[in-house]
């Protein structure tokens, strides 16, 4: 041991003096540390803690690059590089905290284009602001006076000169990303939770600021806001969607043009409700609305591998869909401008709209994608309850949680409303051993090997079950409230069960040798019987003629060619659904390649025609989400 000291002497001696030495740059590092770390944890995001290494490493390096350039100046020089460095961490530290108290978001540099909009509001903010954001700020501005006065006493620092400063934060900075580690592939349906993939898209400020920290993060922003180059679009496509924006609108009314007007609508995203678990036995109240509603028989759900259920929020709320051509994910399409959405569209004709799911609004994005596409609020059922077990899982939940139902059902008289509720409970796994279906085999049965015996299929049972259980309560809600019969309901499955390990199960409900295995449930439900009859159509929809055909439903006006899909109960319109793999399906052909694969023949003239339609179809999605079309056009 003391042979061990003895050897570790000089090394501690060594430390000593080169602390010693530079002490006064410590010093000074101390205020910029505490502007950073107090913005991170006042913010209470649930994503990447604190006390990670690389959002602090990245504060470090820029530390080193404000105090290095400080004391390698001498005078009066030294004295203001000192006091600018200071007041400007401290302006992004009150900027970033007093935004962040007010909206729950940290700021960003493009909200500077709409600084008009909220500049009555400023001293309101300001006031209304978590206090201990100004305790902390005035207790900072102690310690940097006080260092400043010990730097007046210092030697000079080692650095001769500011370049080598430059070149090590240069060089640093540069190796620094790949501390995150790598993208992987590009659709990982859970990307949304990659580090790497939140610093290099940085269109989120709360995660962006909580991976990069508060110098890292106000730079980034900037560089992305006003020096990023951004790929042009080619005069080739820009003709090409100009052309079909402002050509003429197709869309005409029919029968069906209105039915609905001023009535309440309830958006019901199923999780995994294939078309073979909705039944009479295992979903009752699901089937037998089924029965009194406008059905769309043949319809899909687009399958991408970059996460469906969001894939089906983002087609039902802005009519359009994950990139087909290139790889990107929708819920990075936050910053993107959507003028045409669903909730848009139903606030201009009076209505309150708000999205309800288990999960929290960090996970895939939806606070900010739902605000972005112009909710009144995203409401996460985890958000606003902690939980101390996993029974928020349960899709009964959402309704017997009595916040939820109150934000749901309780309206103004008068005022009408659009709730988007998102089920979760038919989530993978299937297993009696885990998850959901654990809970509900456990309350269902009370002998283990009853348990025990529960097949996959079994368990998906228990789960829709669940799911029509809420259902069936959020119903009784309604009529509790007399809403019923004034309440549409548009309930559809955002997927097929994909998640099930066992194959054959699908094999015996559905086609499963193309993409026809993507066959799901929608129909529209209305509790007035006067309103409509119950009817079923035979047309092909996909997830993308949702929003128009409801449009047209509440009697709200809309260019059809602000969407990808079409009212699906326009006489006129000949069905199809296409898929990520250009393939598509008329109702009789499915087509892959060019080529017949399943159904009837096709003549290859016609076969033509309709794949040069969904090309088109394709490329007018993926530019128009690529190139921020509607930002452009405004």
């Amino acid at each position: 041991m003391k042979n061990f000291k003895e050897k570790l002497q000089p090394f501690v001696e060594k430390a000593k003096k080169f602390t010693f030495k530079y002490r006064y740059g410590f010093y000074a590092a101390i205020p910029y540390f505490l502007f950073d770390i107090i913005t991170r944890i006042l913010g209470h995001i649930d994503y990447y803690p604190a006390f990670f290494p690389i959002p602090n490493l990245f504060t470090f390096l820029w530390i080193f690059l404000f105090v290095g350039i400080t004391i390698n100046l001498k005078g009066i020089f030294e004295m203001l590089a000192y006091w600018i460095f200071f007041f400007l961490a401290m302006g992004l530290y009150l900027i970033n905290n007093i935004y962040f108290s007010m909206t729950k978001f940290y700021f960003s540099f493009n909200l500077l284009e709409s600084t008009g909009e909220g500049k009555d509001y400023v001293m309101d903010a300001v006031l209304g602001a978590n206090k201990l954001i100004y305790i902390f700020a005035v207790i900072i501005f102690i310690i940097a006076l006080v260092v400043f006065i010990k730097m007046r006493k210092r030697t000079q620092f080692h650095f001769k000169k500011m370049g080598k400063v430059l070149i090590i934060f240069l060089v640093l900075h540069l190796l620094m990303p790949f501390l995150y580690g790598f993208k992987g592939n590009e659709l990982e349906w859970n990307n949304f939770k990659n580090d790497r993939v939140v610093y290099d898209r940085f269109n989120e400020p709360n995660k962006s600021m909580k991976v990069a920290g508060l110098y890292e993060y106000t730079a980034r922003s900037f560089y992305i806001e006003y020096l990023k180059p951004e790929e042009k679009i080619s005069k080739k496509d820009k003709d090409f969607l100009d052309s079909i924006y402002t050509g003429e609108d197709p869309h005409k009314n029919n029968n069906y043009t209105g039915i609905f007007k001023g009535k309440n609508l309830i958006f019901l995203q199923l999780e995994g409700m294939d078309l073979w678990a909705l039944n009479e036995e295992h979903t009752p109240t699901l089937y037998n609305l089924m029965k009194d509603s406008i059905n769309f028989a043949d319809h899909y759900s687009l399958y991408t591998g970059g996460g469906s259920t969001f894939n089906s929020e983002f087609a039902v709320n802005t009519g359009f869909t994950t990139p087909i051509s290139y790889i990107e994910n929708v819920y990075n399409y936050n910053k993107n401008t959507f003028p045409y959405t669903m909730p848009k569209l139903f606030k201009e004709a009076g209505y309150s709209v708000n999205a309800f799911h288990m999960n929290s609004g960090e996970f895939y994005s939806r606070a900010i994608n739902y605000e972005s596409w112009g909710y009144d609020n995203y409401y996460g059922l985890i958000d606003i309850q902690d939980y101390k077990d996993d029974s928020y899982e349960l899709d009964r939940e959402m309704i017997a949680n009595s916040t939820f139902e109150k934000l749901m059902f309780d309206h103004k008289p008068g005022e009408k409303f659009v709730d988007y509720i998102i089920t979760y409970t038919p989530h993978t796994p299937f297993s009696p051993k885990k998850g959901t279906s654990k809970m509900l085999a456990e309350e269902k049965y009370s002998l283990k090997t009853q348990i025990d015996s529960l097949t996959e299929e079994d368990c998906v049972y228990l789960a829709v079950e669940e799911t029509d259980k809420m259902v069936s309560m959020m119903i009784e809600k309604l009529k509790e409230r007399n809403l019923l019969e004034n309440t549409v309901i548009v309930a559809y499955a955002d997927h097929y069960l994909y998640t099930l390990e066992d194959k054959t199960i699908l094999d015996k409900y559905k086609e499963t040798s193309n993409n026809l295995i993507n066959h799901t449930p929608l129909f529209i439900y209305c509790g007035d019987k006067e309103a409509y009859v119950p009817t079923t159509v035979k047309e092909t929809t996909m997830q993308m003629d949702i929003l128009p055909t409801v449009l047209n439903l509440f009697g709200i006006k809309y260019n059809s060619n602000n969407y990808l899909g079409m009212d699906a109960l326009d006489p006129e319109r000949q069905g199809y659904a296409f898929f990520s793999d250009y393939s598509w399906y008329n109702g009789k052909s499915y087509v892959e390649a060019n080529k017949v694969t399943y159904g009837e023949p096709m003549k290859n003239d016609d076969i033509k025609k309709t794949s040069e339609m969904i090309d088109k179809i394709i490329k007018k999605n993926d530019l128009t989400l690529k190139f921020d079309y509607f930002a452009s056009s405004e």
